[in-house]
């Protein structure tokens, strides 16, 4: 991802899967930016070289472990109820 795009995402949404990622980013207007299928390997990595933003994805088993990790690199990551 270039430079722009990182210092443009403001909130990234996370559907997660059982290997593949769903993410979906939007600028502080609320307009998407970023929209990508990412494997579970690279989620941890790319969201590493962002600077920090506001990232929610839907509460499950594995949300909570990558919700952890998404916080020690500087993320404000939060969880919603399965609805």
């Amino acid at each position: 991802m270039s430079q722009k795009l990182n210092a443009a995402i403001a909130v990234i949404g996370i559907d997660i899967g059982k290997n593949s990622f769903h993410i979906v980013g939007q600028d502080h207007r609320g307009a998407i930016v970023l929209r990508q299928k990412w494997s579970r390997g690279q989620v941890e990595t790319r969201l590493a070289n962002l600077p920090p933003c506001l990232i929610g994805m839907e509460a499950c088993v594995g949300a909570h472990h990558l919700s952890r990790k998404l916080q020690v690199l500087g993320h404000d990551a939060r969880l919603m109820p399965a609805k």
